[in-house]
């Protein structure tokens, strides 16, 4: 398997910066201000394996976050429609 393009890697990044609900909660996320994340996903700035791997670290915690959120949803789903909310 090669590697990926720059082109590749950018464009993979702003997917993950969508993931996250787009620049601005992506900024608020990793600590990072949002004219850095857009020259990033511009082509600006080159994307450093250091920013990769955060988007890696925060991404693990948002399924972390989602998984819990969504067990909650379930557990509420099955008490059965007249549990209090």
């Amino acid at each position: 398997m090669t590697a990926p393009s720059i082109d590749e890697r950018r464009e993979h990044f702003a997917y993950c910066v969508q993931l996250f609900g787009g620049t601005t909660a992506f900024s608020r996320r990793l600590g990072i201000d949002e004219r850095a994340i857009r020259r990033f996903i511009n082509g600006e700035r080159p994307l450093g394996d250091g920013l990769l791997e955060d988007t890696a670290k925060a991404l693990r915690q948002l399924v972390t976050e989602a998984t819990a959120a969504e067990k909650e949803i379930a557990a509420s789903l099955s008490a059965g429609p007249n549990s209090p909310s």
